[in-house]
C-alpha cells in the first residue's frame, strides 16, 4: 500500500531535524571532486532493476550512509540521484547552502522517484519502497552512473590504484555491489591514500 508523504515529513528528512526521520544532523557537504547525478534518473533506476514511483512509499523505509574518498578527499554524493528533479511536483529546497529535492505532494503525474535515492548531499541513501526487498550498493551506483565493481570505482582501478571498502568500519572483501543497504549502515569507499579516519558509524 502506497503512502504519500506530507511536505512536513519530507522537510523533516531533508532538513535532518529529527532522529525519527532516520536522517542525519550531518551538514551537507560538497567537494572539489564531483561525479554528478545523471540527466536520465528514471532510465538509470530501471537499469538498476528498480521500479520508479510517483511518490515515496514507506513499506520499507531505511537509511544507509555512503562516504567516498579519493586520496583522502571526500567525493560529493550528489543530491537527486534517482529523482527527476525537473518534474514540477518535485520541490527544490536549500539545505545548508546546497540544493535538496523532494516534498512530492501531490504525487507526480508520471514516475519521478526511484525507491532508492538521495535527497541531499549528506551521503544518506534513502530506501523508500512499496515492497520489502532491500536494495544493494551496486544499484545506487548504477543510478549514479558511476562504475563500481570488484576492481574499479569510476576511472580508478586496481592494481594501479589501491581501493578498499569498509562497512561499519570493518574492511569488506567481497563484491561491493552486493552490500545490502540496511538501516544505519555506514559504507566507506577509500580510493588511493586514506583519510585521517575511516568512518565507522552512521552519522547522527
Amino acid at each position: 500500500m502506497r503512502r504519500t508523504v506530507s511536505s512536513v515529513a519530507i522537510l523533516c528528512v531533508l532538513l535532518a531535524t529529527a532522529a525519527s526521520c532516520g536522517s542525519s544532523s550531518k551538514k551537507p557537504k560538497t567537494s572539489a571532486i564531483a561525479w554528478p547525478a545523471p540527466a536520465d534518473p528514471m532510465a538509470r533506476a530501471r537499469a538498476a532493476g528498480l521500479v520508479p514511483e510517483t511518490a515515496e512509499s514507506f513499506v520499507l523505509h531505511v537509511h544507509a550512509h555512503l562516504d567516498v574518498f579519493v586520496n583522502g578527499q571526500a567525493v560529493t554524493v550528489p543530491a537527486g540521484i534517482g529523482i527527476n528533479i525537473h518534474d514540477p511536483a518535485v520541490h527544490t529546497l536549500d539545505v545548508g547552502g546546497a540544493k535538496a529535492y523532494g516534498s512530492i505532494d501531490p504525487p507526480c503525474k508520471t514516475a519521478c522517484i526511484s525507491p532508492l535515492h538521495t535527497h541531499d548531499v549528506t551521503g544518506i541513501l534513502h530506501t523508500e519502497s512499496p515492497n520489502l526487498v532491500r536494495n544493494q550498493l551496486g544499484q545506487l551506483f548504477t543510478e549514479w552512473g558511476v562504475k563500481l565493481d570488484t576492481k574499479c570505482v569510476q576511472s580508478y582501478c586496481m592494481p594501479a590504484t589501491k581501493i578498499a571498502v569498509y562497512v561499519d568500519g570493518k574492511q569488506f572483501k567481497g563484491d561491493p555491489r552486493t552490500i545490502v543497504l540496511s538501516d544505519r549502515k555506514e559504507i566507506a569507499i577509500v580510493i588511493g591514500s586514506p583519510p585521517a579516519q575511516i568512518p565507522s558509524v552512521f552519522p547522527t
